[in-house]
């Protein structure tokens, strides 16, 4: 089942699985203000009632990009007014994606410039092709990164590892993008979508509510110490105790077959 945008695709698949395609390919599928919004329009609701969805695939159209950040084309002459109003829109999305309940997992199918970097920040891990490039360019044209790039990107890889990377605005590559942590894997050549959906149906396949619970425990382990975030984790796995699917997974084990969870 697909919903209907301009600008993304979305594929819902019967698993739990969603699939996220950047769709504008001719401008290394760069994010204009509808693309911004739609993202948004996704995202947002999917933070309250993720309903069925399990995981998500976030990915670009094409061979030659992921997303090469913002559209500088018609951000051309924007008034101060207009910019600002639409680097809100692009925010709703990011903050949306950052605290959205379940797994985002990218394959990165080419160049994360910018604005397209910043968005993998906000998700769960990324696998990337061979061929895909990384940079953030912000300071090369006047302004900064607002998406993630100094905030979230030096718990990623390091404080002088991203001094160096948005300071200099120079691009790395695949394999220096996997030594610093930004990226999982480098898949083999066309392989990339292969390797990430296998990991996305393994994680629908998966108790969802323990997936969410575990998740959600990562996450604020990062904001706080330790031991809030070993308490915090306790309660998250209170939870899980008298949930159906706690007992379908001791069932299933000694059954001798594989669970069926229906994240209750």
């Amino acid at each position: 089942m697909q919903d209907k945008y301009e600008t993304i695709i979305v594929e819902r698949r019967d698993n739990g699985l969603m699939i996220v395609t950047l769709n504008r390919p001719e401008v290394y599928n760069a994010m204009n203000t509808q693309m911004m919004r739609e993202l948004g329009d996704l995202f947002v609701p999917l933070v309250q009632r993720p309903g069925d969805i399990r995981c998500i695939v976030l990915t670009g159209a094409g061979e030659k990009a992921f997303c090469s950040g913002g559209d500088l084309k018609q951000r051309n002459n924007m008034t101060t007014e207009t910019w600002l109003d639409q680097h809100l829109d692009g925010q709703r999305g990011i903050f949306a994606m950052a605290d959205c309940p379940v797994p985002i997992i990218v394959a990165i199918n080419g160049v994360a410039y910018a604005g397209g970097l910043e968005i993998t920040l906000g998700c769960d891990f990324s696998y990337c092709a061979p061929h895909a490039k990384f940079a953030i360019t912000e300071v090369s044209r006047g302004i900064m990164p607002g998406g993630g790039g100094v905030s979230v990107l030096p718990r990623i890889i390091g404080e002088r590892r991203a001094k160096e990377f948005v300071l200099s605005a120079r691009p790395i590559n695949a394999q220096t993008a996997l030594e610093w942590g930004l990226v999982n894997r480098i898949c083999a050549p066309g392989k990339l979508m292969e390797e990430v959906l296998a990991v996305a149906n393994a994680i629908c396949a998966n108790a969802p509510l323990g997936v969410k619970q575990a998740k959600k425990s990562m996450n604020v382990s990062l904001d706080v110490d330790r031991k809030t975030s070993h308490r915090f984790a306790l309660e998250a796995y209170y939870r899980l105790v008298t949930s159906e699917d706690r007992h379908e997974g001791i069932r299933a084990f000694n059954e001798k077959r594989p669970p069926v969870f229906t994240g209750r």
